[in-house]
């Protein structure tokens, strides 16, 4: 859903729309030939209705064939420097709505609000956005980003959740080190990573090389948004320049990350997105292109064998 904005042309929340008006939106998701839906808190935060409104999304959710596998918070950091313990309640009403509508999956980043710059910026990443001091730079707020997560966590999983951590850059999870390295420090099974590798791979910037990051992040993965990214660095100058693209044709292969992913036994949702132009149709395509991976002999022998 992130190519539907919370905030409409009008200056109106989608918070207060009618249900018939979010059976608009989501019925572009069913007639795009989805049954399952993430309503990422970009476009509703479901945690923040009521429990009769919270019905009425449902009702809708059911009217029109679709299950919520998964809910993804969107720029609420639980260290916030300003807004962390109000980011804390929110995901915690995050946590109840997403375990009463059946989700499987909540899914949590340290990403913060877009700064003036990036909203001006045609594509956001091109500007530069907020940056968590590292673990050695400030071991105080980085032990409360862990002891926040667990918190988290263990609520998730008194819900029957899992707990991913979203992959973005500047952030405690913005490099496949630092990921692993906070995920472990967390050190609870109910909290994986969501290996958003293009939030990383879209920057233009130097960054590691997408099949090792991967390969390190990978066996922590439990819930995946998939996206992909044109890359072109040229060594001569130093120009790195990005543009979003289908699954198939950018940068990462995802036949080979889907392989190994299931190889390590991740058995979890994956959402579509894309950003720019048509970017559910986009989405649709990138969907049934990793079906068809699901498919393959390769990735069907290992799914039968557990």
């Amino acid at each position: 859903m992130i190519q539907y904005p919370g905030t409409l042309p009008d200056g109106t929340s989608v918070q207060d729309q009618s249900a018939e008006e979010w059976a608009l939106a989501l019925g572009d998701v069913a007639d795009a030939g989805f049954d399952c839906v993430d309503p990422t808190e970009s476009w509703l935060r479901i945690g923040d209705l009521s429990p009769e409104r919270l019905q009425e999304f449902q009702d809708v959710v059911a009217d029109l064939g679709l299950r919520v596998p998964a809910v993804s918070s969107a720029r609420r950091s639980p260290v916030d420097p300003e807004h962390g313990e109000e980011h804390m309640a929110t995901l915690h009403r995050g946590i109840d709505a997403a375990a009463a509508v059946g989700a499987e999956v909540f899914n949590v980043g340290f990403f913060r609000a877009l700064l003036p710059a990036q909203q001006r910026a045609l594509w956001f990443w091109t500007a530069q956005g907020p940056v968590d001091a590292g673990p050695d730079e400030d071991p105080e707020t980085y032990r409360l980003a862990v002891d926040r997560v667990r918190e988290l966590g263990r609520h998730a999983a008194s819900n029957g959740l899992v707990l991913s951590l979203e992959m973005y850059e500047d952030t405690y999870v913005g490099t496949a080190d630092g990921a692993v390295r906070l995920v472990t420090d967390v050190d609870l099974p109910e909290v994986g990573l969501n290996p958003d590798l293009g939030n990383l791979q879209r920057l233009h910037r130097p960054v590691e090389r997408w099949t090792e990051m991967a390969a390190k992040v990978l066996p922590h993965t439990n819930f995946w948004h998939a996206k992909n990214y044109l890359r072109t660095e040229d060594e001569t100058t130093g120009a790195i320049s990005t543009a979003p693209a289908p699954l198939e044709t950018g940068v990462m292969s995802y036949r080979q990350m889907l392989a190994d992913a299931v190889a390590l036994g991740f058995r979890g949702p994956i959402t579509c997105e894309h950003y720019g132009g048509d970017g559910l149709s986009v989405s649709a395509r990138n969907r049934d292109y990793l079906r068809g991976l699901l498919g393959t002999r390769r990735i069907r022998g290992m799914l039968a064998g557990g």
